[in-house]
């Protein structure tokens, strides 16, 4: 049964409207019948003064059929009886629910921007395999203790300029090829550079030198010069320090799947 409120809005509730929420009652009407107009008081005989025939001193009274308005708890704005929601702030009237503060995310056009995603990481082509030489070391007469020849440490060098040396925490130095473990070389041993397919090797007046010979050929006994470039054979094999061997190679697909 559909049934009309006092405002007048079509409602299936008879209890209260569906529409603006005010209580039905006894005035609910049958939906599509005529809403009955409130009756209306024939006013009295005029009294000079006084609009209408009002009792002088007496207050207005309402206009029938006219709801009073309310005001709005949380922002003190006028509000019609039968509204649900303040215009304003958005109070709720009928859950006494405060509104919720505004956000960027209300404003048009402020919606945040969405997350960058991270850059992917440089992947390394070329690597620089580091090893313990025995042979080497048989002939540097190296006060220290060789290390046992294992695996080679593997390097991945990204970056087209690269230092060779051993860490100082004090002095600011952080090689990439670091050399740490071998006290023959120098903290600034020698510099690595490349344009993206070959690759030179440059003495940084080291202590003990920096040597280059053919994987071929016999171990070097003269130093490069530094300060000079030297460019790398894909065969090379770059000695420094103690015991140190280093090999520079493009990296094996096996190490690059690794790396992604």
């Amino acid at each position: 049964m559909t049934v009309n409120c006092p405002s007048g809005h079509p409602s299936t509730s008879t209890d209260y409207c569906d529409v603006c929420g005010l209580p039905i009652g006894a005035a609910a009407t049958p939906a599509g019948s005529a809403v009955p107009a409130p009756a209306v008081p024939a006013p009295g005989p005029a009294t000079p003064g006084t609009p209408g025939g009002a009792t002088p001193g007496a207050p207005d009274a309402p206009v029938p059929g006219t709801a009073a308005a309310q005001t709005c708890p949380n922002c003190s704005d006028p509000a019609s009886a039968d509204a649900l929601f303040c215009e304003n702030c958005g109070y709720d009237f009928t859950t006494g629910t405060m509104p919720r503060p505004a956000s960027s995310l209300d404003l048009p056009g402020t919606a945040p921007a969405p997350p960058t995603p991270p850059a992917p990481a440089a992947t390394a082509e070329w690597v620089v395999e580091r090893w313990v030489d025995p042979d080497w070391y048989a002939v540097q007469q190296s006060d220290d203790p060789c290390p046992s020849p294992g695996l080679p440490t593997v390097i991945p060098l990204v970056e087209k300029s690269l230092l060779i040396g051993r860490p100082s925490r004090s002095r600011g130095i952080s090689p990439e090829v670091d050399c740490g473990d071998d006290t023959g070389v120098s903290r600034r041993q020698a510099q690595l550079t490349t344009d993206g397919q070959r690759w030179w090797v440059e003495d940084l007046q080291s202590s003990n030198g920096t040597y280059v010979a053919s994987a071929a050929g016999p171990l070097p006994e003269t130093p490069i010069i530094p300060g000079q470039r030297q460019e790398l054979n894909p065969d090379d094999r770059i000695y420094v320090g103690a015991w140190t061997r280093l090999v520079v190679r493009r990296a094996t697909p096996e190490e690059l799947a690794g790396q992604a």
